[in-house]
């Protein structure tokens, strides 16, 4: 089982420090929100993506792709009507696209609830439509730069749209490419009323990424979730993608937030 950290676990660190201290931890990838690097992925200049990089090789660190993929930003609306906003959001989703390939990324992690949340007048059936003819516009990028993109359903707290694992398989279908997937977070599957592990059996084959957290925000082990049967699933369904760490609740401190959750899956693993 490979072992992940989402970067903007570290808010006012140097990427280098970050690599450093996640390496020392036992982590062997990064993940990386956009916002960290630029304002807009198109900010990030060529010499920076290479430096990104140079520093996390050097760490001993995979870079392993994106999330928080339009957190932060202006103008871009996945579920909109508007077919001029949703052309400009997929022309920024391409933009992203050359940032994970340039970063050695072969994953973008589409959460961002805030620009696809249903607008007024616009059903949940529709949204679907909106946000499928988005994304196949940014198909050829992904399928070119071997990129996969993984839908993220969400919970109720986080908005109101593709809020469980069936609905985002849905959407992976009406896309219809290899090159999109989906992507599973243990906090957002806990607000489902099928169990855990239930959604990891019946959406194995469709499954690209894994985030380790708890409802309470925080990392794994640190709430109420019991991983052992989450890691025993995972084994049993031969998932060998990453388990990447994302947290919410930064309040305990990124080394405690690191340390604590490599800690306890690793002895999760060990208890198999």
């Amino acid at each position: 089982m490979k072992f992940a950290i989402c970067n903007e676990t570290f808010p006012d660190w140097s990427f280098e420090k970050a690599c450093e201290f996640s390496r020392g931890c036992g982590y062997t990838g990064v993940e990386i929100a956009p916002f960290t690097l630029a304002d807009y992925a198109t900010d990030v200049s060529a010499g920076r993506r290479a430096e990104l990089v140079r520093i996390a090789r050097d760490q001993g660190l995979e870079i392993i792709g994106l999330h928080w993929l339009l957190a932060k930003t202006e103008g871009f609306y996945l579920t909109t009507p508007d077919k001029s906003v949703r052309s400009k959001t997929a022309g920024y989703l391409k933009e992203l696209v050359r940032l994970c390939a340039d970063l050695g990324g072969r994953v973008m992690v589409l959460g961002s609830p805030k620009q696809r949340n249903l607008l007024p007048g616009v059903t949940h059936a529709e949204a679907m439509q909106y946000a499928a003819d988005t994304l196949r516009e940014v198909v050829p990028a992904l399928e070119d730069a071997g990129v996969t993109l993984a839908l993220e359903p969400l919970g109720p707290e986080e908005g109101d749209f593709l809020r469980t694992a069936d609905l985002g398989e849905e959407l992976m279908h009406l896309v219809g490419s290899q090159n999109c997937r989906l992507h599973l977070d243990v906090k957002a599957m806990s607000t489902e009323a099928v169990p855990v592990c239930d959604i990891l059996r019946k959406h194995a084959p469709s499954m690209a990424h894994f985030h380790a957290n708890d409802p309470n925000r925080r990392g794994p082990g640190m709430g109420d979730v019991d991983f052992l049967p989450i890691f025993k699933t995972l084994q049993e369904i031969r998932y060998d993608g990453w388990v990447s760490v994302e947290v919410f609740d930064y309040s305990p401190g990124p080394e405690r937030l690191a340390r604590e959750s490599i800690e306890y899956m690793q002895r999760v693993l060990k208890a198999l």
